[in-house]
């Protein structure tokens, strides 16, 4: 099943995807719901940021390429970490299938895209163990975590870095039934295909992260999990156009635009 959030004549509401139409639901994918009758062609309906997650949390680096790539263009040895790596990032941040990307007048051009799976959650989990936690698991979208690296170094946290305003565009539905290891992520930028790799091919999969994030803080359905991404990200400028197609999901798509 595909769950989109769209916009509709100033009205918000969820609605199920089947080929070129969305019907509206009542209620959310989270909880009760029930179809209202009304159906919408997509291309008449704009469509907004799939889920408003209570808690936004980010793996760390999760790519064994990425990894060795990063470390290597900073001139360090790569260190592969030995237990999944958790951050968060904010929800001010998020921008829908579409959106514009803002690059800030103040950036550098170490201005770059990751490509990354979302994991989003439909049950409330506490302390789950590997076995008991895709249980909890509703559906997957995609994430791109816009980073600025010169701030990554200079900052003293990932405020600007990673948190700035359309830095984590996310959409543009949520797909259920999936399974990462089947998945494969694309990155086209202006046109030109940039990455190309197994979404699964993680150092710590999805249960791991579950388990992991689950022993010290509860998980509420709704909430999302980042994945991190493989090779190693291009610089993007203004006017450039950068789309994430992850297989079963489909494409996010969004331009750069210069701030101010």
């Amino acid at each position: 099943m595909i769950w989109c959030r769209f916009n509709k004549d100033g009205q918000i509401a969820f609605g199920i995807v089947e080929g070129d139409m969305v019907a509206a639901v009542e209620g959310s994918p989270f909880e009760d719901w029930r179809h209202t009758g009304k159906n919408f062609a997509l291309t008449d309906v704009e469509l907004l940021v799939p889920v408003l997650p209570g808690t936004f949390y980010a793996g760390g680096i999760n790519y064994l390429e990425h990894i060795d790539k990063m470390y290597r263009r900073a001139g360090l040895e790569p260190v592969i970490p030995t237990v999944p790596e958790i951050g968060y990032r904010s929800n001010n941040a998020l921008l829908a299938h579409e959106g514009e990307i803002v690059k800030p007048a103040d950036s550098s051009d170490a201005f770059e895209y990751e490509a990354e799976l979302v994991v989003v959650f439909g049950k409330k989990a506490r302390n789950v163990s590997r076995e008991e936690a895709m249980d909890c698991v509703f559906g997957y979208t995609i994430g791109n975590d816009i980073s600025e690296r010169t701030w990554h170094k200079s900052d003293r946290t990932m405020r600007r870095s990673k948190n700035a305003d359309t830095f984590k565009p996310m959409g543009p539905w949520i797909v259920t039934g999936l399974d990462p290891a089947d998945m494969h992520t694309r990155v086209w930028l202006n046109g030109e295909k940039v990455e190309d790799f197994d979404t699964g091919a993680m150092v710590f999969d999805v249960p791991a992260y579950i388990a992991e994030i689950s022993r010290y803080a509860t998980i509420y359905p709704g909430d999302v999990l980042w994945m991190g991404t493989d090779g190693l990200p291009q610089q993007m400028k203004p006017g450039d156009l950068v789309e994430i197609e992850i297989s079963g999901i489909g494409t996010l798509r969004n331009r750069v635009v210069a701030g101010t």
